[in-house]
């Protein structure tokens, strides 16, 4: 089966689907990789690393596209991209088949075997696939670093000629993968770390990377499928506003990661609370590229609302291209192995991760969160 690997067109988009590294293994089992030129560029790898390990180079997208039977990207093909697609071929990337329904349509009308590397179950078995994970470890840690760079203040504790100076205080709303990587990285960097999250079972994991736990006084589980937050009751918000009001307040620095599939991001933060901080806190809001969890966060920009820093880059993982090309190119490497054999893709509907991942097959969405949302 011939693979192509497409160059990311999307303004500020620095990944690449596949790195050299992968070429060689995805050779042994059958793989023949197509490398569109420049495709690693921003990534630090050029083509002749590519052909090094047994790549082929072609000269386009559109001859990518030509001559692959399964084309692989990192985000979602513009429509362009989705137009030019053989009939009947694979696709595999992040497609956010829940909101781009544009997509998924076309994606119908051309009988494309789409897979979404967005919606892999989260499965022990799936670890190893999972890019949403490898990406939110990115996320999470460049968080910190951003948050450290605009901050006014130092982030350890200092005792100088000069007198002691106080740690940073750092607040990170979400404890899933981005917000323990928060955390550590906080941690490290010196400041005093809270943590807060409506599943309880984590409490130890944010106490584990050198964090205190915040709780909510009130015997609710927030605890959602796939190691997602649910949807909690309204006794439960007024309560959570309110304790988070006292903690935001105090906080130079507020890292909230919240996402709920499917859906927008959930505000966390309101106007009134950003407000409450002191001058020159920030705000570095890991939900973004969902809308965001602060409700004046601007989506890709850095903004100053009521004196206060928020920052609302909404692809933190392309900015540390290098590293989140290699893990992103693993979980993919991974997942091809699992979906194939020597003959190509074995198509196993009665295995979790292949029909979970599954968008569309032969004309019909298969994907049912997807399904149901097209309906509505």
């Amino acid at each position: 089966m011939k693979l192509a690997v497409l160059k990311e067109i999307e303004e500020g988009e620095n990944r690449v689907a596949i790195i050299p590294d992968s070429v060689k293994r995805l050779s042994k089992n059958g793989f023949d990789v197509l490398i569109e030129t420049g495709a690693g560029l921003s990534s630090g790898h050029s083509d002749q690393d590519y052909t090094d390990k047994g790549a082929t180079i072609v000269g386009s997208a559109a001859d990518a596209i030509a001559q692959g039977d399964c084309i692989v990207k990192v985000k979602p093909p513009t429509m362009e991209e989705a137009d030019a697609l053989k009939d009947g071929s694979f696709f595999i990337s992040i497609i956010q088949s829940t909101l781009r329904h544009d997509l998924v349509k076309k994606f119908q009308e051309k009988k494309i075997t789409a897979f979404g590397l967005d919606i892999i179950p989260r499965t022990t078995l799936a670890q190893s696939m999972d890019v949403l994970s490898s990406m939110s470890t990115i996320s999470g840690y460049k968080s910190v670093l951003l948050a450290a760079d605009h901050l006014n203040k130092f982030f350890p504790m200092l005792m100088t000629a000069a007198g002691t100076v106080a740690p940073a205080k750092v607040l990170v709303l979400g404890a899933g993968v981005a917000g323990l990587m928060a955390c550590a990285t906080a941690k490290r960097l010196g400041g005093v770390v809270e943590a807060f999250d409506v599943r309880p079972e984590v409490k130890e994991q944010v106490n584990s990377v050198g964090a205190k736990f915040v709780e909510v006084p009130m015997e609710e589980d927030g605890s959602g499928g796939g190691g997602y937050a649910k949807e909690m009751s309204d006794e439960y918000k007024k309560k959570q506003g309110e304790l988070i009001s006292k903690h935001i307040a105090k906080s130079d620095v507020v890292i909230p990661t919240a996402l709920i599939p499917g859906r927008q991001a959930p505000i966390l933060i309101t106007e009134e609370q950003v407000k409450s901080m002191k001058p020159g806190s920030v705000i570095v809001d890991l939900a973004a590229e969902m809308g965001g969890n602060c409700a004046v966060t601007t989506v890709g920009e850095t903004t100053v609302e009521h004196d206060v820093i928020i920052i609302g880059n909404d692809n933190l993982p392309s900015t540390m291209s290098f590293h989140a090309s290699q893990m992103f190119s693993k979980n993919i490497e991974k997942f091809l192995f699992h979906l194939s054999d020597e003959n190509g893709f074995t198509m196993n509907m009665e295995d979790e991760i292949t029909s979970g991942s599954l968008v569309t097959k032969d004309g019909e969405v298969i994907h049912e969160l997807t399904k149901t949302l097209m309906a509505g």
